[in-house]
């Protein structure tokens, strides 16, 4: 497996990892318009040719706003989140962010593990955050 940046030719591949992921995943012109995001810097996850994973992270000054990370439905539990987590997490360190932040739904408990895991810690919820009205949980890591 590979690490790569967002390009044009794994858009497709994205997409479908996103729309099986998502209740309301992006739209591919979403992911179009970070291709040209200033602030925006993805990290993709290539296995045998194909995208496996991505994840995408804005960089705001000296934090990092998570924006998505999703693994291929075929691909999950075998270890490539939390690579993914820990390649954006090193990316961004890289490039001087020293805090990270992000949102998960409430009822998504293995993603929270994963943030866990890296050091991520609860800091409030975000009260009907998601389209359908759950709320969303707050997640910060601090370097500092």
């Amino acid at each position: 497996m590979i690490f790569d940046g967002l390009k044009q030719e794994y858009l497709d591949g994205i997409v479908q990892i996103e729309e099986h992921s998502f209740s309301h995943p992006w739209s591919r012109g979403a992911f179009e318009r970070e291709l040209e995001n200033s602030v925006a810097d993805y990290t993709v996850a290539v296995k045998d040719g194909r995208v496996v994973a991505y994840g995408g992270l804005w960089k705001i000054l000296d934090e990092g706003h998570i924006t998505n990370i999703a693994v291929h439905k075929d691909e999950r539990r075998k270890g490539i989140g939390d690579a993914l987590l820990r390649r954006m997490l090193e990316k961004g360190r890289e490039n001087g962010i020293n805090a990270f932040t992000l949102e998960v739904r409430i009822s998504n408990l293995g993603a929270q593990e994963l943030y866990k895991k890296h050091g991520f810690r609860s800091v409030g919820v975000r009260k009907r955050y998601y389209p359908d009205g759950e709320d969303a949980m707050i997640f910060w890591l601090n370097f500092d």
